[in-house]
């Protein structure tokens, strides 16, 4: 039985556009659509679907209120479609604070270069939906996501070995679907005086931005959009930007970041992948890894290359991820030392940074 999509959108060719990407699939199709969450409302009641794909900005009622509303009378998965502009990615994180599992962004109408991207993008997160924990249970029995070529991180750099005589401490985190959400719990819990943070969290340009000014105000460390070539100071936590990968280099006895315009890796740029051979190059040891809640299995691979060049890892547990696709793919390649519910994630990694010895650290 195929999974059922509403598609809520105020624009027709984009309401179009979905329903042709989604009734290609085998495993799904789309019961109906409507141009405004009134529409939508008597359509949830009549059609029952699984999944909503949810536009996040409409006229009559926006979004956010309908998602709220949602959530609060009748908990469903939902995809936000949303805009490439600072005002949606602001709308559209809050969106996934009051629950929405995932985004993508507004399909291109004026060219096709690319759709296939996109449409793999948008089925798999209608697939990884209807899988979410959501309050309750789905037991519908999906077709497996077709297996697509995509490059490692070799396409960015190669692996190397190093002796490291430093010994200041480094974070890496990863993190992909419910990802935005699982971060602001971690980094909440880190006192202002943590080591570096390097972050790679899959989203596209122009929510990265967004996202670390968020994160910053809530956060005692400062967060920022990583820049190419600036100095990881301590307290600091650096995003990788979208749609560039995000590596640590070393300078002299400091860390500094790159950013790389290299092809995708697991078909994500940032790729976590990337971030996590880095750090497995060039700190080795004084590294600690932290791969958190994500479909697929980017950061599995790099995870494995930090624990075989003597880097601490840490794995988000199933029970508190919203996807345990990356966790669980970096677990079963060895690559993990302990894994954690989400809110005692912090804790390890504090614990192990004391127990390190990291000069000057309070618990």
């Amino acid at each position: 039985m195929p999974i059922k999509v509403l598609v809520i959108d105020d624009s027709a060719l984009v309401r179009t556009l979905l329903t042709e990407i989604i009734n290609k699939q085998p495993d799904m199709e789309v019961v109906g659509t409507a141009p405004d969450p009134h529409v939508a409302r008597e359509k949830i009641k009549a059609l029952n679907p699984d999944v909503l794909t949810l536009d996040v900005e409409m006229p009559k009622m926006d979004g956010l209120a309908f998602l709220e509303r949602l959530m609060r009378l009748r908990p469903m998965p939902v995809v936000m479609v949303s805009s490439l502009t600072e005002k949606s990615s602001a709308i559209t994180l809050h969106a996934l604070e009051l629950g929405a599992f995932d985004f993508v962004t507004k399909p291109k109408l004026d060219i096709r270069n690319g759709l296939q991207e996109y449409a793999e993008e948008l089925t798999d997160k209608i697939r990884g939906a209807v899988t979410a924990r959501m309050g309750r249970s789905f037991t519908r029995s999906l077709a497996p996501s077709p297996v697509r070529s995509k490059n490692n991180a070799d396409v960015v750099l190669a692996a190397e070995h190093h002796t490291f005589s430093t010994t200041e401490k480094i974070i890496l985190a990863g993190a992909s679907t419910g990802g935005t959400e699982a971060l602001k719990v971690f980094l909440m819990d880190l006192p202002a005086d943590s080591p570096g943070i390097l972050i790679t969290q899959h989203m596209p340009e122009a929510f990265t931005k967004t996202f670390a000014r968020r994160l910053d105000g809530l956060c005692k460390i400062a967060v920022k959009e990583a820049e190419h070539g600036e100095r990881v100071l301590p307290g600091h936590a650096y995003l990788a930007p979208g749609n560039r990968h995000l590596l640590l280099k070393r300078s002299g006895a400091n860390y500094m970041t790159e950013l790389s315009d290299g092809p995708p890796v697991n078909r994500h740029r940032p790729s976590v992948d990337v971030l996590f051979r880095s750090a497995a190059n060039c700190a080795g040891k004084n590294a600690i890894g932290v791969i958190m809640t994500g479909m697929g299995d980017d950061g599995a691979a790099g995870m494995l290359e930090m624990h075989q060049a003597g880097a601490s890892t840490l794995a988000q547990d199933e029970q508190s991820c919203v996807v345990f696709g990356m966790p669980k793919e970096a677990i079963a390649r060895g690559g993990v030392d302990e894994v954690a519910p989400l809110q005692d994630l912090s804790h390890h990694l504090l614990f192990w940074l004391s127990a390190q010895g990291k000069r000057g650290f309070r618990v």
